[in-house]
């Protein structure tokens, strides 16, 4: 079975987003664990950047997942927009659209917009240090936008469910 990097964005003094006193690295953390549990459940062998409120810089991540030698890297964020409730759902980013990266991307944009959240689609974003300096294919997935109330209540009330379908797309792109 695959070996899967799973990184949860920011940490530490690094909160990421901020809307309404939620912070952006709570939410990153409490997903990458429910999803490596689901992964560690289905035989996946996961390695964490972070299981604690700790903050790495991205190149020290895509480091850490280098010397790993992973087969896929995979950070969890949450979005942001310079106004309140401007957008909504689910975006993933990747180094290139074509390749393994971009399809495990569109297979958890796909198992997200299930739960709900709009398929925001897949982007090229080239100068991301999780995507560009990983010897691995490499995805950030963005779930939903921290400062929209619809994504949020989304999340919090499908929390399971939103892990699961990340777990899904993982898993369906490794078994396929």
């Amino acid at each position: 079975m695959a070996f899967i990097v799973l990184d949860a964005g920011h940490g530490g003094a690094n909160p990421g987003a901020v809307y309404n006193g939620r912070q952006e690295k709570d939410d990153a953390l409490a997903l990458t664990l429910a999803v490596g549990e689901i992964l560690e459940d289905n035989g996946v062998d996961v390695y964490y950047t972070r299981t604690t409120d700790v903050y790495e810089t991205p190149y020290e991540k895509a480091m850490e997942g280098n010397e790993a030698g992973a087969d896929y890297f995979i950070s969890i964020h949450r979005n942001s927009s310079p106004y309140p409730n401007q957008y909504t759902g689910v975006e993933s980013l990747v180094y290139s659209r074509y390749g393994e990266a971009a399809r495990m991307a569109h297979n958890i944009n796909a198992r997200l917009e299930q739960v709900g959240f709009a398929n925001q689609g897949v982007n090229e974003r080239q100068n991301l240090v999780v995507l560009n300096r990983t010897n691995m294919p490499a995805v950030l997935v963005e779930v939903g936008f921290i400062n929209t109330d619809a994504d949020n209540a989304l999340l919090d009330e499908r929390f399971d469910e939103t892990a699961q379908a990340i777990a899904d797309g993982i898993l369906q792109t490794l078994w396929s």
